[in-house]
């Protein structure tokens, strides 16, 4: 009996239109020959060609490609979606250039930003030719951006912008920050450019995960900029907090990417290697492993794909996303692990993917929300209460 491929299983490619094949096997044929002979020596180095990828995913439209105009696809959420899949098969790091970049900094231009600032930003970021990044976060500040310290203080017909950001993806290399600041009015959204005068950027190194990702922290020194930075249609914590909504969809999709490609690996290794006379795919306990696994993955597709029709219809609902991020990073973790089981010590080894895909759902299950805070947007949806404060 031939085996058959993780995501053939229930023959789930019979959900998808022509287009969206299709536009699944550019982005993997890019991964094949451009990323996955690379990307096991970027993270040992911890280094990434970041500018040239995003110049070559430009190419393809995939940075901001769910958007529409400016130089942006305008692709489906579904396909933009099955992108993301294929971008994290090759390793996370892809994937968050990617998101960061479109449905991060992109989109905050896009849904929030006068048509001068999208006129300026969008259609060179579309190419990868601008890098943007999103900063949000803080130091001291993760789950609870309300607590947010930056501020930004009226002088003037100018804004002056005081803090730092920390954690955030692009930074080191970005050549426009969507920044986020409380004011007198409640917080607002900034295009900073990155060579703004008081504006520095330090690469935070020794990463144990996502080291094929730039990550970086951001201080802001008295930066001054004129109202036209101010991203005019961005009034309150709601701006930033649909921004997010935007990346998790994504990442509902990524670290399918991640597991199947885990996934991929056992099955492979499991068919060649031999212990006790015969291959670990013949024992019984190894075929309950990849059984659950397989389960796991196509049920974690199905939610994804459910999302992506949602949202496509104009329907999706950001506690909708927050289950598709939950279980899927979730599990997709879980799959790691019990694939680098199958390997044994090799599992750990980086001739192989899974570790690394491991390490780096570490940090997916982190950001855009932890899981505990997708679990109280959930609890807050089924019981009318909110467990935030």
């Amino acid at each position: 009996m031939s085996p058959t491929a993780p995501l053939d299983l229930l023959d789930l490619d019979s959900s998808l239109s022509e287009e969206e094949r299709q536009i699944r096997a550019v982005v993997r044929q890019l991964v094949d020959d451009r990323v996955r002979p690379h990307v096991a020596g970027w993270y040992e180095e911890g280094r990434v060609p970041a500018r040239e990828l995003a110049r070559e995913f430009g190419k393809l439209g995939l940075l901001g490609m769910h958007l529409h105009g400016y130089g942006c696809a305008g692709a489906s959420a579904v396909a933009y979606g099955l992108a993301c899949l294929e971008l994290e098969a090759g390793d996370s790091g892809l994937r968050s250039l990617v998101s960061v970049q479109g449905s991060l900094a992109m989109y905050a231009i896009w849904r929030y930003g006068s048509e001068e600032q999208k006129q300026r930003w969008l259609p060179s970021m579309a190419t990868g030719e601008a890098i943007g990044c999103f900063g949000l976060t803080e130091p001291d500040h993760g789950s609870d951006p309300a607590s947010m310290t930056t501020r930004a203080r009226r002088d003037g017909a100018d804004w002056v912008l005081t803090g730092g950001k920390m954690w955030i993806t692009n930074a080191p290399i970005a050549d426009v920050a969507v920044i986020w600041a409380r004011t007198e009015d409640g917080v607002r959204g900034f295009a900073v450019p990155m060579d703004t005068p008081g504006v520095t950027a330090r690469e935070i190194t020794r990463k144990m995960s996502l080291r094929a990702s730039v990550t970086g922290e951001i201080s802001l020194d008295d930066v001054r900029l004129p109202d036209a930075a101010r991203l005019p249609e961005a009034v309150g914590l709601k701006a930033p907090l649909s921004c997010l909504t935007e990346a998790r969809f994504g990442i509902v999709w990524g670290a399918l990417g991640a597991a199947r490609d885990c996934l991929e690996t056992a099955l492979a290794y499991a068919g060649t290697r031999t212990q006790f006379g015969r291959p670990l795919a013949g024992f019984q306990l190894t075929q309950a492993k990849l059984a659950d696994m397989a389960v796991e993955l196509h049920k974690g597709y199905l939610l994804a794909l459910h999302l992506g029709r949602l949202a496509d219809a104009g329907r999706l609902r950001p506690a909708q996303v927050s289950v598709g991020k939950l279980n899927n990073v979730r599990e997709a973790l879980a799959i790691a692990r019990q694939c680098r089981t199958i390997l044994g010590a090799n599992g750990v080894s980086g001739e192989y993917p899974i570790m690394r895909h491991a390490n780096n759902l570490e940090s997916v299950l982190t950001y855009e929300g932890t899981s505990e805070i997708h679990q109280l947007v959930i609890g807050q949806q089924l019981t009318g209460v909110s467990a935030f404060a």
